[in-house]
Parts: structure tokens; C-alpha cells; sequence
């Protein structure tokens, strides 16, 4: 593979879809639409286990044991910002997340909710550091 650098998921996918590019990594959110229409096709997910929105899609890890990488987003504050103050966000995200309309649209285009405390998340991002730190270490992969 050779890596080509976009200026966003849109420049991407359109060549993707025209025959310019033959592969194109991406979140499900981004290309659901395409697959669903036909006009890109899956090859496999990412996640350690089959989406819930492309069920027919096979995980990499069915190839790959052990393989999971994912596309995860959340929310972040300054440091400096008052424990209250984020355990307010905190409960108010969490509330978000556990509406049924919420969490449906999410589920639609793919995403999967994993909603927690701070600490929870604050372990997850030090357990994905390390989990990505090993992967650059062993393949020696250098910044330009």
C-alpha cells in the first residue's frame, strides 16, 4: 500500500468511489452511506467484534486474531478545570449517550457507545497509548 494523504474523508471518498484509489481505511461513519448503496465495497471492520450496523461484514480479527484497531472520539477539558465541573459534564454526557434516540442514531452509521466515568476514560486513552506506543516501537516507525 501507499499512503495518500487527504485534505479530509470527502476528497477520499470520492476518489475511492471513482476508481482513483483502491482502498481507503476509514471510520464506518464515514462510508455506511456508500456501502449501503453499493457504491464502495467492505471488506472487513476494524473492531474486535462484528458491527451491529454491517453484521455480513467480518471483523480483521477473523483473519488476524488479536488484531482491533478503532476510531473513537471523546470529550476533554483543561486540566485546570474544577473536579464538579467535569463531573457534571460527565453525568450530563451519560444521560446523552443512554437516550434511545441518541444512541439509535449512533448505532446507524455505526458507532458504539461506551459511556463512564473520567477515570474510565482516563484509562482507556493510557491503555490505547500504550497499546499504539508498542505498535510504533515494534515496527520502528519514525516521524518525518
Amino acid at each position: 500500500m501507499v499512503h495518500v494523504p487527504y485534505r479530509g474523508a470527502a476528497p477520499a471518498v470520492t476518489d475511492l468511489i471513482s476508481g482513483q484509489a483502491q482502498f481507503f481505511a476509514s471510520p464506518t461513519s464515514v462510508l455506511i452511506e456508500h456501502i449501503r448503496a453499493g457504491t464502495v465495497r467492505p471488506l472487513a471492520v476494524t473492531i474486535s467484534e462484528r458491527s451491529e450496523a454491517l453484521p455480513d461484514i467480518p471483523t480483521v480479527a477473523e483473519t488476524m486474531p488479536g488484531y482491533e484497531a478503532s476510531t473513537w472520539f471523546g470529550l476533554g477539558v483543561p486540566k485546570s478545570t474544577p473536579a464538579q465541573i467535569i463531573n457534571k459534564l460527565n453525568q450530563e454526557a451519560n444521560v446523552a449517550l443512554a437516550n434511545p434516540k441518541i444512541r439509535g442514531r449512533l448505532a446507524e452509521v455505526g458507532g458504539i457507545v461506551l459511556a463512564g466515568s473520567p477515570d474510565d476514560f482516563g484509562k482507556f486513552i493510557a491503555d490505547e497509548t500504550e497499546k499504539w506506543g508498542q505498535v510504533i516501537r515494534a515496527a520502528n516507525i519514525k516521524s518525518d
